[in-house]
């Protein structure tokens, strides 16, 4: 390591990005948490995503920070924090850690003068040049700390999951197995990403063909309502539309408890990723299953877009060219 455990006691991590993003820093804070133990490890995240981080073991105190408070916040004479790590390209928050800690690790900014009072100034990795969770171990390891694993991590707690046990108790008792989560959109600049809902449609059909008593529960937000009303429209019968009216940390508790997970390339999927249930994961060409899926996940199986590499733009990668029968066929592997 290139800074001795003893001379650590408060580390700060900053991490402001979308969901995915944020559950991506999580072998991150473990290796942190494991190269120095006795020290105290503060994160602060998005306010619409810390959420994401509640409960982790490892993490001592969670806040939030974005990069139009961050200006305002760290004026206060004296450095609390012994070591930061700062992720993105947001200089505020560059700014607002090197006046809160005495060693500020960050990817290069581009600014001179803010990368000049970094204690390690990192090259950014080439786009796509490796998996996402490496991506951003890049930052330790610029300090030679040894990574304690690549799994996401997410905790649901103990409250969390008597209420989904509670939700689903009326289902079981109706007999419905295998219960089987549905993920069909990402979100909005991301739309490219999302598999056609007539595909979920089919595939529901063929799966309740097989398993009688399979039961789907739907989830998403309200941005894509329209499309899991219809699917649930097409399946009147044998699933539950939990899109929109659900929080994100009560969909993750249901998530948890369902037999199987099929979704897209999202914030969800990164969620289930991190919970190490089984899942079916659907990946469009431009952002492959070899940068995004879940690494050291005991039961994953993944869906890459047949010409994934061979394009250059999203466009490139219809997810319609991913077939019904090639998703079936990793359900039913999961499944059996």
């Amino acid at each position: 390591m290139d800074i001795e455990a003893r001379e650590v006691h408060d580390i700060l991590v900053v991490q402001v990005s979308r969901i995915g993003d944020t559950l991506l820093v999580t072998p991150v804070l473990r290796t942190l948490a494991t190269a120095f133990p006795e020290a105290r490890l503060s994160c602060l995240a998005h306010p619409n995503r810390a959420e994401v981080l509640q409960g982790l073991p490892c993490v001592h105190h969670l806040g939030r920070i974005t990069k139009k408070s961050a200006p305002l916040r760290g004026w206060l004479p004296g450095n609390s924090h012994d070591l930061a790590l700062v992720f993105g390209f947001d200089q505020p928050l560059v700014a607002y850690a090197l006046r809160v800690a005495r060693r500020v690790v960050a990817f290069r900014q581009g600014n001179p003068a803010l990368d000049a009072r970094l204690w390690r100034a990192v090259e950014e990795p080439a786009f796509q040049s490796r998996h996402s969770v490496d991506y951003q171990l890049a930052l330790t390891d610029a300090i030679g700390l040894p990574t304690a694993g690549k799994y996401l991590s997410y905790v649901v707690s103990a409250a969390e999951q008597e209420w989904a046990n509670t939700r689903l108790a009326p289902l079981r008792t109706l007999g419905a197995r295998p219960m089987i989560g549905l993920q069909i959109a990402s979100f909005p600049t991301k739309g490219y990403r999302d598999w056609p809902v007539a595909n979920f449609i089919a595939l529901c059909h063929r799966i309740r063909a097989a398993y009688p008593h399979a039961r789907f529960l739907i989830f998403g937000g309200g941005l894509e309502r329209e499309r899991t009303l219809a699917l649930h429209a097409a399946l009147p019968d044998c699933s539950t539309h939990y899109a929109g009216n659900l929080s994100l940390r009560q969909t993750a508790a249901l998530m948890n408890e369902v037999d199987l997970y099929i979704g897209v390339d999202t914030g969800p999927t990164h969620i289930m990723g991190a919970l190490h249930r089984p899942m079916v994961a659907m990946y469009h060409g431009s952002s492959p299953s070899s940068l995004l899926a879940p690494l050291e996940h005991p039961c994953l199986w993944t869906v890459d877009h047949p010409r994934a590499g061979q394009g250059t733009s999203p466009d490139d990668y219809p997810m319609s060219d991913v077939s019904v029968d090639t998703v079936l066929d990793r359900v039913r592997e999961a499944l059996a």
